[in-house]
Parts: C-alpha cells; structure tokens; sequence
C-alpha cells in the first residue's frame, strides 16, 4: 500500500494538472457512480489526508479516492496514449483541455458534499505530513491501547494518519525499537519513534523513489526493509522477517534481533508462526 509521502506527492501532481481547470470530462467506471458525471465542474484544489486524496470541487463537492494495495493515478497530455495498464482498470477519467487524470485500481471512491467529509476521513489520526499534525494528540492516541504492540499501533491510521509498513519497519530500526514490545514498554521512545518516521518521510516528499539510508541506489536505500536474511547494515546480524498485525490484516515486518532486542517481554505467541505472526527468518539469500 502507497505511504503517505507518495499520496503527498501524487496529490501535489494532481493539483498541478487540475486546480482551477474546468473538466471537459469527468466520468466513473464504477457500479455506484456510473451515473455521475462531472463535465463542467470546476475543480478548487486536491489535497492528501493520509492515505486519502481529496479532489475539492468549486460546487462544495469532494470526490475521495484510496490506492490501497494497487491502485494509482497516471496524468497525460491530450492525445497520449495512456500506459497505466489495460482499459478495464479504469476507474476514473477527469480531463481538462490541458490534463488528462486516469485512475486505475482506485478504491473507496466517493463523492459527498465537502461539508461531509469527516465521513469519510473524520475518523484518521492526525496527518503526519499535514497542516493538522499534532504530535501529542497522536501520542495519546496511541497511549490509550498501552497493551498494543507498537509495530501495529503506529501503522494505525486512526492514531496518526500516513505511516506506511515501509516507514513503520524502517523507524523502528532506527529507533532500535523491537516490533511487538508492547505501547507501555516503549512509553519513553514513542516521541522519537514517530517524529523519526516523520523526518524520513518528508526526506522523500519531492521524488518517487523513498530511501531511508539517504543512499537512492537499488539494494542500498533501505535498512532491513525487503533485506529477510541480508546482514544488518550495523551488525551483521540476519534480518528476520515476520507477519505482524490482526488476522486478514497482517503485514510484513523485518527487524533485526540484535539492534531491535526487545527490552521487555514479547508474547511468546509472536514466534509461533501462527497467523498473524511473525514467523522469524535468518537464513541468509
């Protein structure tokens, strides 16, 4: 799934291509909305919220959409043949006579009056590279479930709106932080852990790629993300690799034993390989 940096950036594109344009196209492949059709709205701004992108029309309108695990927005000019992927993908084309804004694989897409908006974002977290960002209000957040484990509570996108699996894994290197130690464990960390994520994210705002070693080259730019095996970059030691998350919702973690040792007890049930869990990798590949 897209991290926020990247929605940031997608949406700085679109606003670009479309903020104060008036669509001369503008229409949806999708059961629910296929009846709408947005040809002569003018569109004010498009804006993130955390993962969410937000096209604001002058009429008080807003279409959300979400990428999720693979979809994705594609700008051409007129004329050009688009290469997002076959037509049946599609959908939604907003077109102006300069732009043409292809979505493909999108999903969550909604059209409400702007005004009801919190009804589709009001229950994110403060946004960590938005306007509304608050570093003590998405601490509490994440203080009220003490028992939680911190590789999950900071991927929550109702305590703080925007981190990515990317991000979680690689701030929590950083902070030397181990994956399913507890919120109450780490009570003193938490702080550092997330204005770390917050830094490394707005370190790649203005390009596509993300790095988190400051080194953009392919196999060097991330510390134990997608390294299962590799040595630590500071040690030596095995990445491990492990599922972490609700059942259905799991995502992939890496961490390193030695550099993330957990200073508290971790739930003997997180090295089982039950699902859900992580199950631990070290041979190298």
């Amino acid at each position: 799934m897209p991290e926020g940096d990247t929605v940031w950036l997608a949406a700085k594109r679109m606003n670009t291509a479309l903020a104060g344009a008036t669509l001369r196209r503008g229409e949806f492949r999708l059961p629910h909305l296929a009846a709408l059709d947005l040809a002569g709205a003018t569109v004010r701004e498009v804006v993130p919220r955390g993962k969410h992108m937000l096209i604001r029309l002058a009429d008080d309108h807003t279409l959300r959409t979400h990428y999720r695990m693979d979809g994705s927005w594609h700008i051409y000019r007129p004329g050009t043949r688009w290469r997002g992927g076959p037509g049946y993908d599609v959908r939604v084309v907003l077109a102006t006579d300069e732009w043409e804004c292809v979505g493909y694989r999108l999903h969550d897409v909604e059209y409400v009056p702007t005004s009801q908006e919190d009804t589709l974002v009001g229950h994110l977290g403060p946004d960590i590279l938005g306007p509304d960002w608050d570093l003590e209000e998405a601490l509490r957040r994440i203080r009220d479930r003490p028992e939680e484990q911190v590789g999950v509570a900071i991927l929550d996108q109702r305590n703080l709106a925007g981190i990515g699996n990317l991000y979680k894994v690689e701030s929590l290197f950083l902070a030397g932080v181990h994956p399913w130690a507890r919120v109450a464990d780490v009570d003193d960390r938490l702080a550092p852990l997330v204005e770390r994520a917050q830094r490394l994210m707005k370190a790649n705002l203005e390009r596509p790629e993300q790095s988190t070693t400051g080194d953009l080259r392919r196999g060097y730019d991330h510390w134990v993300y997608g390294r299962k095996g590799k040595p630590c970059r500071r040690c030596r030691t095995p990445i491990l690799m492990g599922d972490q998350g609700p059942h259905l919702q799991e995502r992939v973690t890496y961490w390193c034993p030695r550099c993330q040792a957990a200073r508290s007890a971790i739930d003997p049930q997180a090295r089982t390989g039950e699902p859900g869990r992580p199950r631990p990798v070290a041979t190298p590949g």
